[in-house]
C-alpha cells in the first residue's frame, strides 16, 4: 500500500514578509519535500496586485527557492492543474479572503490545491492565507472598516481563525463577540507567529518572535469566552 504525503499547512498571523521574518520563512521552505524547493504565490486575495506579486519576489531573491506566482485575474496559465501539482509549497497571499475563494472556486483551484496539498505540496500564507484553510474567520472582505464573520472557507481545517490577534486592535474582541454568540471556536494567530499543522491536527504555533503565541478561543457558556495561549517556539 503506497504512503500517503505528508500533508503541511502553516496559517501565519501576519508580518511574514517583513525583513526580521527570515527565520519563519525558512522554516517554511524546510519543510518542502526537496531542496530548493518550487514556490508559487498565489496573489488573488489582493486582486493579483502587481506591488504584492513584487514584493513575493524581493523577498524570494533572499529565500533558497524557485519562485513563481499564479495571476488568475489576467491568466496566462492553461493548464493549472500540471502547474500546481508540480510545486512544493504554494504561498497565499493576504488580502481578501472572500474574493480570493470565489476567484479560487469560478477557476477549480479550491480543487486543485486540495490534490496538491495531499500530494505533499505545503500551504502556507498569512491573514487571508491563514483563514482560508479553515471552516470559517474573521475577515474585512466586506469591509476595510469593519469585521465580520465568515462560515465560507475551505474547511481542510476545523473551526475558525482569526489572524492579526495582536496586530489589530479590534480582532480580539469581535473574534471574542462572534465566539460567544456561537461562531464556531478556534484558533487565533499573533503577526509574526505560524500554526504548524500535520494533516488537520495542529502540531505547534512557531514564530520569528521570542513572546509570540497562538490562541485557542472557545465558548463557554452564555456570553463567557475561554481563551487558551500557547507560547510559540522561536526560529
Amino acid at each position: 500500500m503506497a504512503r500517503m504525503a505528508e500533508r503541511r499547512i502553516v496559517a501565519c498571523g501576519g508580518a511574514v514578509f517583513v525583513d526580521e521574518a527570515g527565520s519563519l520563512r525558512n522554516y517554511i521552505l524546510s519543510l518542502a519535500r526537496q531542496p530548493r524547493p518550487r514556490v508559487c504565490f498565489l496573489p488573488t486575495a489582493t486582486g493579483d496586485h502587481p506591488d504584492a506579486i513584487a514584493r513575493f519576489y524581493r523577498v524570494a531573491a533572499a529565500m533558497d527557492c524557485r519562485p513563481s506566482d499564479l495571476p488568475l485575474f489576467s491568466r496566462e496559465v492553461e493548464d493549472l492543474e500540471a502547474f500546481l501539482m508540480e510545486q512544493d509549497v504554494i504561498w497565499i497571499a493576504g488580502g481578501n479572503t472572500a474574493n480570493a475563494l470565489a476567484v479560487w472556486r469560478v477557476h477549480g483551484v479550491d480543487r486543485l490545491l486540495r490534490r496538491a496539498w495531499e500530494a505533499g505540496c505545503v500551504m502556507t500564507g498569512a491573514s487571508a492565507g491563514m483563514n482560508c484553510w479553515f471552516e470559517a474567520s474573521v475577515t474585512d472582505s466586506f469591509s476595510l472598516r469593519r469585521l465580520e464573520g465568515l462560515r465560507d472557507g475551505l474547511g481542510w481545517l476545523a473551526g475558525s481563525a482569526c489572524p492579526h490577534w495582536d496586530g489589530e486592535e479590534t480582532r480580539r474582541p469581535v473574534y471574542r463577540d462572534l465566539v460567544a454568540s456561537g461562531f464556531p471556536d478556534g484558533v487565533a494567530a499573533e503577526d509574526g507567529v505560524g500554526l504548524v499543522y500535520s494533516g488537520v491536527d495542529f502540531v505547534e504555533a512557531v514564530s520569528w518572535r521570542t513572546d509570540g503565541a497562538a490562541w485557542f478561543v472557545s465558548r463557554a457558556g452564555d456570553d463567557a469566552v475561554s481563551e487558551e495561549r500557547v507560547p510559540a517556539r522561536a526560529l
